[in-house]
């Protein structure tokens, strides 16, 4: 089974009264395990197909298969279910919350989800904080972290809930280079060690070069 699917996906928006196709009959699909980037110059739909995928909005037309499951059939709880056990996801701007320390912010996912015990929780949360290297930082709250830092906590509030998929909106955007090649290769790491799929929209030509798979848009169409 595919974890993601994209069958002949449009989506339109409307500017005022003028319809805007954002996509153009898109399709896709992606295998487990997967560290693919959706590439193209802004405008192109990049943004509209990963927030397709991580069920943020819906198709005008077509299908979006998520873990076997078409969105359009599903309701909001089983929407939200989806994107809290099924999902994870790593924003440009960070998406931290200002008031909560490093352990907090990732933790936060966890107690949505109300599955684990208190102790396996704490267990979770202080391995993904190692994993992503920020033990000496766990009291820090984002303000006092740098940048990339910062961006190493979305990665493992995005894992700590050990999702099938995790979607990334040009991650690196905020990020210098020598940073931004750090937080790639952590997330190439855990794609090849936990065979997480990933698939991220970019436009940085050297992150590309790095990906296993690229789908490249332009104008709401795959390039050929």
């Amino acid at each position: 089974m595919h974890p993601i699917e994209l069958i002949n996906v449009k989506k339109d928006y409307f500017l005022g009264n003028v319809p805007v196709q954002a996509l153009k009959g898109v399709s896709f699909a992606i295998d487990p395990g997967e560290f693919t980037v959706i590439a193209g110059p802004s405008g192109s739909g990049k943004t509209t197909v990963l927030n397709l995928i991580g069920c943020v909005d819906t198709a005008t037309e077509g299908d979006v298969i998520i873990a076997g499951k078409k969105t359009s059939t599903l309701n909001d709880h089983e929407l939200t279910s989806l994107r809290l056990n099924t999902l994870g996801f790593i924003f440009q701007s960070f998406n931290l919350i200002p008031v909560l320390d490093v352990y907090d912010n990732i933790e936060f996912p966890l107690l949505l989800k109300n599955d684990l015990t208190s102790k396996a929780r704490k267990e979770r949360v202080h391995y993904f904080i190692e994993r992503v290297g920020l033990t000496k930082h766990i009291k820090h709250r984002p303000s006092e972290l740098s940048g990339g830092q910062r961006q190493r906590v979305a990665i493992a509030r995005a894992l700590v809930t050990k999702p099938q998929i995790v979607l990334a909106d040009e991650p690196t955007a905020n990020l210098d280079s020598k940073t931004g090649q750090s937080i790639i290769d952590l997330m190439k790491e855990i794609n090849s060690s936990d065979k997480t799929t990933f698939i991220f929209s970019t436009h940085d030509h050297s992150i590309m070069k790095q990906a296993r798979r690229i789908i490249q848009l332009q104008d709401g169409m795959i390039l050929k």
